[in-house]
């Protein structure tokens, strides 16, 4: 598996550390911002967290943080936090 680095600027610091502290948030982006806190790898991370170590913590899976840091990494932290729009097309069933 391709390994995706997670570099945050001091702004994105910040504004994620406000994100997980105050207001109210969907849990998902809380939870998706915490791990990009954990991963990051910037010179404004004080200690970084292994993959391991964030699973254990957070209680979810390895999976999770992957896709996190790829959506991160390729497509920017917006979507990091929020996910992608849904693209499915559900298909009505036909009744009878």
């Amino acid at each position: 598996m391709k390994k995706y680095l997670v570099t945050l600027a001091k702004e994105e610091r910040e504004a994620l550390g406000a994100l997980t502290s105050k207001g109210e948030h969907k849990s998902q982006k809380i939870l998706n911002a915490l791990i990009l806190l954990g991963c990051d790898e910037g010179e404004y991370q004080v200690k970084r967290s292994t993959n391991e170590e964030i699973a254990c913590v957070l209680n979810i899976s390895m999976r999770k943080i992957d896709r996190v840091k790829k959506r991160f990494v390729e497509e920017g932290i917006k979507v990091a936090l929020n996910g992608r729009k849904g693209s499915r097309i559900y298909a009505k069933k036909a009744d009878g």
